[in-house]
């Protein structure tokens, strides 16, 4: 689906001025509304080329005239790299599709930024983001982790993947790496929101995991291809995960890109949820910051924070009799991370490690464990979940009804 629901100039405008303007640019954003996105585009361009002319067409006062031309100054150089069609030709290289509010698949929970919507999501992985984005939990948290706070992303990202909960983050390492290989060891859905273009999964240290994510998951961003990450794209891509049903920080620093996604999840009225740390962790001090400041609550385990992502009453303890046992059983947490990161095409025990975020000696135990109660097998030196026998159909289901007694 490429923004098959707007006419092609307008979806070709929207990438272009999502190639020239950063993120929350007020002024771009207040142009568009005015003018409409195709309009706009075309009133940058006579700008560009002659700015007494376009601030006459607009009837600007002088003040906002200034302001408005100290922006095409900063777009105008964009606009040459800014070509639809090589930008859709760069997305098709690594099999992304361009999404515009007008799409079905297009975040309904988007709509919560108002004026910071984005123009365009380019998003690879066959998951529908607006159903993952619909029932998902975001969790984040430092990349400075710590053991204690990947054991607690991990858990309760298994947790929401039990309840059919997709898990959204940013990708990074630490605390959203946790995050993201909790999900898939579960079996659940996840999905990481990058700062960058998705053409260049980033940071490259969790290239591995981030593949592993595209398998069943999703990876989106609001950059063209192409276009790299830095400090703002990342404050402002925070915005887009805060969209999840809640948000929950399992650590952050005193200052910090996760107090920022909660901060957003705050203004846009998603609940936010909070994992204690020891009083003397500066990893654990924001955290204790959200709770004391009542911008988010205390959360200890992955029903707590589920209850604050999911409606009232669908939230099963695990102290409940009804609640679902299925699923593998894992003897540890190394098992339930090995088994995770298994690709469905097989992977050797060093893929398993650097997937699952550990040491080739705790992947090669996992997997030993695994393979003694038939959970994974090996083929041609490569690790792989067997595949699951078909279901016959049950004789009741195929046998011709008769008429009558």
């Amino acid at each position: 689906m490429t923004g098959a629901g707007e006419a092609l100039d307008v979806v070709d405008a929207k990438i272009v001025w999502s190639a020239i303007a950063e993120p929350g640019d007020r002024v771009a954003a207040g142009l568009r509304e005015a003018l409409g996105s195709v309009e706009a585009l075309a009133w940058v361009r006579r700008a560009a080329r002659d700015p007494h002319g376009a601030t006459w067409d607009l009837a600007l006062d002088p003040a906002t005239a200034a302001k408005v031309m100290g922006f095409v100054e900063r777009w105008a150089p964009r606009l040459g790299a800014a070509e639809p069609d090589a930008l859709r030709e760069r997305a098709g290289r690594v099999g992304a599709r361009i999404l515009t509010s007008a799409d079905s698949e297009w975040p309904r929970a988007f709509a919560r930024l108002g004026p910071d919507e984005p123009l365009v999501l380019w998003v690879r992985g066959p998951a529908s983001v607006d159903e993952a984005f619909g029932r998902s939990i975001a969790i984040v948290g430092s990349r400075a982790s710590t053991t204690y706070g990947d054991h607690v992303a991990s858990e309760m990202a298994s947790a929401a993947a039990d309840r059919g909960v997709w898990v959204v983050s940013g990708g990074a390492y630490g605390i959203d790496a946790a995050a993201h290989r909790g999900a898939l060891a579960a079996g659940g859905g996840t999905v990481g929101v990058l700062a960058g273009g998705v053409d260049q999964l980033y940071p490259r240290g969790n290239t591995e995991l981030l593949e592993r994510i595209l398998e069943d998951g999703a990876i989106v961003s609001e950059q063209p291809p192409g276009f790299a990450p830095h400090r703002a794209r990342f404050l402002s891509r925070n915005r887009l995960i805060a969209t999840a049903c809640a948000t929950v920080v399992v650590e952050a620093a005193a200052r910090s890109g996760a107090l920022s996604t909660a901060r957003h999840a705050v203004r846009l009225a998603r609940p936010v949820g909070a994992v204690p740390g020891p009083v003397t962790s500066a990893a654990s001090r924001g955290c204790h910051v959200l709770v004391r400041e009542g911008e988010a609550v205390l959360v200890t385990t992955g029903d707590e924070a589920l209850e604050l992502a999911l409606p009232a009453g669908d939230v099963v303890t695990d102290d409940d009799p009804g609640a679902d046992q299925g699923g593998e059983e894992f003897a540890t947490q190394a098992e339930r991370q090995a088994y995770g990161a298994l690709s469905s095409r097989g992977s050797t025990t060093d893929r398993v490690a650097v997937a699952a975020g550990l040491t080739a000696r705790e992947a090669m135990g996992a997997l030993g464990g695994l393979h003694a109660r038939g959970l994974v097998e090996r083929v041609d030196g490569r690790w792989r979940r067997p595949p699951k026998p078909r279901k016959e159909p049950d004789k009741a289901d195929i046998t011709p009804q008769t008429m009558g007694d």
